[in-house]
């Protein structure tokens, strides 16, 4: 029986064939304008990646009137070090949203999409992204090398999202220097904060940065992802729902010298 994420991906690449192939100058040339990972070189507290999702399939609605250039200013002005933007259709995302967080910040953008093809990515650099997400639950290891290799010679950053050890091999083939742990299984939508504490120990000693996703509502949770060798969170439903934005921010700001990592 397929799951939501093959249905997704069947979608996807549905979508896919009507888009069209972007020109150099198109897609901003070949030059890398803002760097996440250089930011998290020197970093004294945990980094914090404030998503724009207005909704997800496993949630439904989270918050469908936020103005994606309005909450994009405030992450900035609360100290958010990036913003993801989700991209896709069936969490009511659209490039059109990335394009829009980009007039209203200067801090790298994370597009956050089910990227299959090449040409997603020229899109979504020129929406304005730093950073584009790469799943490897959903990738061969083959199509994993030229995605990655495809965003880092256009002047992109590559956060290559892991669940399992098979993910984690594909992370590691590619020399992945910013790997993302994500709580969530693609598959169920069950959320284990466990999956970063059994996982991230071995992405650390890779030498690769390491982003905890999902599962994030408390400070103890992120907490947890810090113990665990997490150098940032990224953040959706908690900030997209909160009726204290600023108050949220502040339990989430854990100075790195505090927790005792692995």
């Amino acid at each position: 029986m397929a799951t939501i994420l093959d249905k997704i991906i069947a979608q996807k690449r549905e979508d896919i064939k009507e888009v069209k192939d972007l020109s150099r100058e198109e897609i901003r040339g070949f030059k890398k304008e803002r760097s996440f990972i250089d930011g998290l070189m020197n970093a004294t507290e945990m980094a914090i990646i404030s998503e724009f999702k207005r909704a997800s399939p496993s949630k439904g609605i989270i918050n469908a009137n936020l103005d994606p250039a309005e909450q994009a200013a405030l992450y900035a002005s609360n100290g958010a070090s990036a913003i993801s933007v989700l991209t896709d259709r069936h969490f009511q995302g659209r490039l059109a949203d990335l394009a829009k967080v980009r007039s209203a910040v200067e801090l790298p953008i994370l597009c956050k999409d089910f990227i299959v093809e090449r040409k997603q990515i020229s899109h979504a650099k020129a929406a304005g992204a730093d950073l584009v997400l790469l799943i490897a639950s959903v990738l061969g290891k083959q199509d994993m090398y030229d995605l990655f290799e495809y965003a880092n010679e256009i002047g992109l950053e590559a956060l290559v999202e892991i669940h399992d050890e098979v993910d984690l091999e594909k992370a590691l083939a590619v020399r992945a220097n910013l790997i993302g742990i994500n709580n969530r299984d693609l598959k169920s939508f069950e959320v284990k904060l466990e999956t970063t504490e059994k996982l991230g120990p071995i992405v650390r000693q890779s030498g690769a940065f390491l982003i905890s996703e999902s599962g994030m509502k408390t400070q103890a949770d992120v907490r947890r992802a810090a113990k665990a060798g997490a150098n940032g969170v990224l953040v959706g439903e908690t900030f997209m729902a909160a009726s204290n934005l600023q108050r949220a921010f502040e339990d989430f700001k854990i100075p790195l010298e505090t927790v005792s990592q692995r």
